[in-house]
This record gives C-alpha cells, sequence and structure tokens, in this order.
C-alpha cells in the first residue's frame, strides 16, 4: 500500500494571529492595592455605619435617613467597586 503524501501546512492570517503572542500586562502600580483596599473598606464601613445609626437609640445621620433602603445600594457598590479593581489587580 503507498504512503499518503504529507502536506504542508500554510499560515492563513487568522491561525497566525491567534498564534502569535500577545502583549504581556504590566503589573499594577504600587498604590492600587492599597486604594482598592480602602474601597472595600469603605464599603463595609458605611454599611456598618448605616445599620448603627438606624436603630431606635442611636442619632441618625440625615443624609442616611432620607436615603433609607438605597444605603444599601451604595454600600454593596462601592464594595463592587473594590471587588471590580480586585479582579483587575495583577
Amino acid at each position: 500500500m503507498p504512503k499518503s503524501k504529507v502536506r504542508k501546512k500554510t499560515d492563513s492570517p487568522a491561525r497566525a494571529s491567534v498564534s502569535a503572542p500577545s502583549r504581556a500586562l504590566a503589573p499594577s502600580p504600587t498604590w492600587y492595592p492599597i486604594v482598592m483596599a480602602v474601597v472595600l473598606l469603605l464599603g463595609l464601613a458605611y454599611l456598618v455605619v448605616y445599620y448603627l445609626t438606624s436603630s431606635g437609640t442611636s442619632p441618625h445621620i440625615p443624609i442616611m435617613a432620607g436615603l433609607h433602603a438605597w444605603n444599601f445600594a451604595i454600600g454593596f457598590g462601592v464594595m463592587l467597586l473594590g471587588l471590580i479593581m480586585a479582579v483587575r489587580w495583577r
């Protein structure tokens, strides 16, 4: 039985772009994890302050009292921003 001929693979433009090494991503600056931690802690502190001041015996903070349940959205939104920063940290 005769052997089959070995075909030479041609590099198509689409294939060349996939196999080309991508640009290495630069590491994050040194201040980035510090800002990330501060943003996460600010969101947590906002929620803690809201819980402590929303009880009947504590004095209310006027801005927080007017926002009612939106305080949760603000606190978790700030924490979500910190989480997004954590994912992008290199």
